[in-house]
């Protein structure tokens, strides 16, 4: 199978060579296991073998740098032939916007406070703390029409974490997978197929009264059966180009960037108002508290929150024909979404250091 991602160097050497075929083999057995690679996986892979080398070579390899890049090697071509391909697709099988979905994957940290942060610069110095590391992949789907979501599928790296106690994994408002790696793996992938999106989407057509007759659109990342159309007659599955994820895939145009920013507010603003309401806790008390279960809780609110215009929106560059009337993201909305992002990271700071100043004054009158 060839690899998904090229390492772009931007000083070629003997050095790099060695090291990206390393990277080549090692990507080749995780295929093999049938294991789902992502960009950032690959990337952190092929720092770690450089280092590796630079251990091994001394000194002189110090200043060997690379960067790898999955839109330095995105096929524009083959993007733009693509959408042609599957109109006649849809047009000679008759599918609905409701019909046809797209699927995708996205790794989270959900502990991730931004850069520049108090609580971010005070984590690397805290010994044992490195919850801003621990994460989780999320797969998102749904349909051209935006009116259909399905529920999110989460992997952890934990089968049974501590905070699901007297809890039961069914009644989740995700379906939880488990794996060491938090990785969508082929038999995830198969499991959530077969008993999943199958049983959801022939619910949907039901309550729309329409024919379950599907499309779905994948990306070819490795964790993806390459024959599941044999798994059930009724849904037709259809592969995006190599290389075409970053240009096509319709989660990836901004499906899933407006989660992430519903997710992070959710969590800021459940930060600050436990710093606001209770004087005794700081913002790292409150971090410390912040479970797994929170975080399932904060994910289906944010999913709730992408709206069917931006679900409906993305499949623009694919299926315009269906998306005509679209008239792009409200940039102003977006500048607001971020500046109400950047109000509750200074009402935090600005929190702790009154925190501290007290807590300073108060010693000093004590001794």
């Amino acid at each position: 199978m060839p690899m998904q991602s090229t390492i772009i160097s931007k000083k070629r050497s003997k050095l790099l060579e060695e090291m990206e075929k390393l990277l080549g083999l090692w990507m080749e057995h995780q295929w093999q296991r049938h294991v789902g690679l992502s960009l950032m996986l690959i990337q952190e892979k092929a720092k770690s073998i450089l280092e590796d080398f630079k251990a091994k070579t001394g000194e002189s390899a110090e200043e060997e740098t690379f960067a790898a890049s999955m839109d330095a090697s995105a096929d524009k071509v083959a993007a733009e032939k693509f959408p042609v391909i599957l109109e006649d697709i849809i047009n000679a099988s008759g599918y609905a916007p409701q019909q046809i979905f797209n699927v995708d994957k996205t790794g989270l940290f959900w502990k991730q406070m931004p850069q520049k942060t108090y609580i971010s610069r005070e984590e690397k110095t805290m010994p044992g703390f490195k919850a801003a590391k621990d994460r989780l992949t999320l797969m998102l789907d749904g349909n051209t029409s935006g009116d259909f979501k399905l529920k999110p599928l989460l992997v952890y790296r934990a089968e049974n974490p501590r905070a699901f106690k007297n809890l039961t994994k069914n009644s989740l408002p995700v379906i939880w997978k488990s794996n060491t790696k938090a990785w969508v793996t082929l038999v995830v992938f198969e499991d959530w197929f077969l008993n999943h999106f199958i049983p959801e989407v022939k619910l949907y057509c039901w309550k729309m009264e329409i024919p379950f007759k599907i499309l779905l659109l994948l990306d070819n990342a490795p964790g993806h059966p390459p024959h599941l159309d044999d798994f059930y007659p009724d849904v037709k599955v259809v592969y995006l180009p190599p290389n075409t994820t970053s240009l096509l895939q319709p989660m990836d145009q901004g499906v899933i960037a407006n989660f992430k920013k519903y997710y992070t507010r959710r969590t800021f603003s459940q930060a600050l108002k436990a710093v606001e309401d209770d004087h005794n806790t700081t913002l790292s008390d409150f971090w410390k508290t912040f479970n797994i279960y929170m975080c399932v809780k904060h994910i289906d609110a944010a999913w709730h929150e992408v709206s069917q215009t931006n679900m409906s929106g993305v499949w623009k560059f694919l299926c315009p024909q269906f998306v005509n009337n679209f008239q792009g993201f409200n940039k102003k909305r977006t500048r607001k979404s971020l500046k109400t992002l950047l109000k509750y990271f200074k009402s935090l700071t600005l929190t702790w250091m009154k925190r501290t100043s007290k807590s300073c004054l108060s010693h000093i009158h004590r001794n």
